[in-house]
């Protein structure tokens, strides 16, 4: 009797929709994982993972260490893992949620990358009939000051910012040489809420917060910012604004690799 080809297919679909399961829990596992803990995580019976796992193992797709006996991914994994990671586009992965963070917050949302020295805004979206203040496109933010700023200085390593005529790296280099220094408390401040709120220090009567994107290793890839004008913005690192902010800056971090219970980079 020949072997139905509708159904054949739907097998193989559903195969590679297991091995993807498989593989997605590899990931979130590891670095190393028992068949036993693979198996409760995929809600799968052990024998019928280990069958799938040794199917990706011949591929290369899943690797066991031969001491432990856990299951990791393998070779292959890792090769289209970091060949995905090359080809993403860090602007335009995290603008693209800028539109639904200005909806949910009614207010300016703009994302700035580490360049030209300082925090560059590359990517400004706007509130209906907002005024614009200071976010045009290649503006360059000061580096204490502001929201942005400051998330860079808690969060970049210090090779990156320790150069004579960046905007605001003598008050930081004077601050950080002083471990109890109101600076130094600041960003130890921000390192631990994952955000940075400003009061008008930039332009009177227009407040913002801000929160760092952070890459695959851990380290701080861009920074997004809402602001607006002091008048009905809270910037409370738990009040809603903070909360809609950092979801869309962890989303963000996902769209780059970044595992959010993983570690982050801090400088030292």
């Amino acid at each position: 009797m020949s072997e139905n080809p509708r159904a054949s297919s739907r097998q193989r679909v559903q195969s590679a929709e297991v091995g993807g399961e498989i593989l997605k829990a590899l990931a979130r596992q590891g670095p190393s994982v028992s068949l036993s803990r693979l198996s409760e995580a995929i809600g799968m019976v052990p024998a019928k993972a280990h069958r799938y796992l040794q199917s990706l193992m011949v591929s290369g797709l899943a690797a066991q260490d031969l001491v432990t006996g856990h299951y990791r991914l393998g070779p292959e994994a890792v090769a289209i893992g970091l060949a995905a990671l090359g080809h993403i586009d860090v602007v335009g992965s995290i603008s693209q949620l800028l539109p639904r963070l200005r909806d949910e917050t009614g207010h300016t949302c703009f994302l700035a990358v580490w360049a030209n020295r300082g925090a560059t805004v590359v990517r400004v979206v706007e509130a209906v009939g907002a005024v614009t203040v200071v976010t045009q496109v290649g503006s360059v933010l000061p580096l204490i000051s502001s929201a942005s700023g400051q998330v860079f200085a808690a969060f970049l390593e210090p090779g990156q910012y320790e150069r004579e005529g960046i905007d605001g790296w003598p008050e930081l280099h004077a601050g950080l040489s002083r471990a109890n220094s109101p600076l130094a408390k600041r960003l130890q401040q921000v390192r631990a809420q994952r955000l940075a709120a400003i009061e008008g220090q930039v332009l009177p009567g227009i407040d913002a917060i801000a929160a760092p994107v952070f890459d695959a290793d851990g380290r701080i890839a861009a920074v997004i910012t809402v602001l607006g004008p002091h008048r009905g913005f809270d910037p409370a690192p738990k009040g809603s604004l903070a909360t809609s902010l950092l979801h869309i800056a962890r989303e963000a971090g996902a769209s780059l690799g970044h595992a959010d219970a993983g570690p982050v980079t801090f400088p030292p």
